[in-house]
């Protein structure tokens, strides 16, 4: 499989299967939200900014199979830490990204690709990263693929709001109430205004789904993988 810095160029062609939804299966429940609906969602966006940083699982079509990211994010402050695998034991690592790109771990000092071990716990891929320096995190712009959309839909989950109540689903031991968001967003929020899913569709009946996991991890985001505040995709200044 190849790397994450190919991913931009490449189509996506597998779907995440997800939970797609019996009860609109057929179209015939969407609604316009009712007056408590949108007071909760409200309260969702202020419960979200409240709770981080959060940990999520974020699940992206890649071709022949799905990347998936554990992560720390931090909304407050715009930025990410996590671990992807995409089920190739030489294209996983630690990743870490804000509003302006993304970036991979590559320890060698030579720069070529060197996977870590997966961690145990988030909690230690993140403790990985703040340890790490920031040379090491080989860094790119957003593209247009499903990872690059993924990522970005982690730091701003309800960057639109809901229009429509479509349906209802079961996760977990839990009832959750499913509102869209044109053009193609989907949210899991439960009677109390806690968000467990987002889903994005995208053509020809993929997606990416970003599962907010309900753990704290903490300290949160470290600055390791930005160092100076610069943002993640700026390069770094070559050595003397």
């Amino acid at each position: 499989m190849r790397s994450p810095w190919t991913w931009a160029a490449l189509a996506v062609v597998t779907a995440v299967c997800g939970a797609l939804l019996h009860a609109v299966a057929g179209g015939d429940t969407s609604r316009p939200l009712s007056a408590a609906e949108a007071r909760r969602l409200t309260l969702t966006r202020l419960r979200t900014a409240r709770d981080g940083p959060a940990a999520m699982t974020v699940r992206a079509p890649l071709p022949g199979g799905t990347a998936v990211i554990r992560a720390v994010v931090d909304e407050h402050r715009h930025r990410a830490v996590g671990w992807f695998d995409t089920g190739d034991a030489a294209e996983r690592g630690l990743l870490a990204w804000d509003t302006g790109g993304l970036a991979v771990a590559r320890p060698r000092t030579d720069g070529s690709a060197a996977p870590l071990t997966r961690p145990a716990s988030l909690a230690q891929a993140v403790a990985e990263a703040g340890r790490l320096r920031r040379g090491v995190w080989i860094r790119r712009s957003y593209g247009p693929a499903s990872l690059d959309t993924a990522l970005r839909l982690t730091l701003s989950p309800l960057a639109r709001p809901a229009r429509r109540h479509v349906g209802e689903d079961h996760i977990g031991g839990r009832d959750y109430d499913v509102f869209s968001a044109p053009p193609s967003l989907r949210y899991w929020i439960d009677r109390t205004g806690g968000l467990r899913r987002v889903r994005e569709d995208l053509d020809d009946d993929r997606a990416i789904e970003v599962d907010m996991t309900g753990a704290r991890v903490r300290p949160g985001v470290p600055d390791g993988p930005w160092a100076t505040g610069r943002p993640v995709n700026q390069p770094t200044t070559p050595a003397s």
